[in-house]
């Protein structure tokens, strides 16, 4: 029996002095384990980093590299009004106009283009709408602000565009393959056709 209440009095004696020491500084976080899953030893990317020359964390990748996976066919044209015109008259879709490829193009569209160019291609994309950004010119009716009607763009330019952006609209080229872009491409076409 005594040796029961000699554990007790210890198992309260310790509960106590826990109890008494994590209350008496309420700025302290405690013991940590594994500090280094909360504060993480690499940058985030939107992190000053003075590694680098410009402060900055995220890099653009160097001139004249492609990452794996992407075989770009816009290199031989570049962000030029003259490269444009000349993907326009060079560059064809390599893919097939097949259920299957406008399926992904149309859900690509959906999640890379909607928001600006709206579900139908008319220009009316949700941040439009809220008056944050002015309307992009409509896939069937508008006209291109590098002349010519939007109807008319052939698959390379409008290939050329996803890739090197224009006007407001930023470059997609890290962002999408150019299978990806094909798919936007052959949809788009689908968008050109409505009234």
């Amino acid at each position: 029996m005594n040796k029961l209440r000699i554990i007790s009095a210890a198992f309260f004696a310790v509960a106590a002095i826990a109890i008494v020491s994590s209350c008496s500084d309420k700025r302290s976080t405690g013991l940590e384990y594994a500090r280094n899953m909360y504060d993480p030893i690499g940058y985030n990317p939107d992190q000053p980093n003075k590694n680098f020359k410009n402060g900055m964390t995220a890099q653009l990748p160097p001139p004249h590299t492609v990452p794996v996976g992407f075989d770009e066919p816009a290199e031989d044209y570049p962000n030029t009004l003259e490269g444009y015109e000349a993907a326009g008259k060079n560059l064809k879709n390599p893919l097939p106009a097949d259920s299957a490829n406008l399926y992904d193009g149309k859900m690509l569209f959906l999640k890379m283009c909607s928001h600006c160019h709206g579900l139908t291609g008319q220009g009316d994309g949700s941040i439009v709408q809220r008056g944050k950004f002015p309307a992009p010119p409509s896939y069937s009716k508008g006209n291109s602000s590098r002349g010519g009607a939007m109807k008319d763009l052939t698959d390379g330019k409008i290939f050329h565009t996803i890739t090197y952006g224009v006007n407001l609209m930023g470059p997609h080229r890290y962002q999408l393959t150019p299978s990806e872009r094909w798919k936007i491409v052959l949809y788009v076409h689908e968008l050109q056709k409505l009234q």
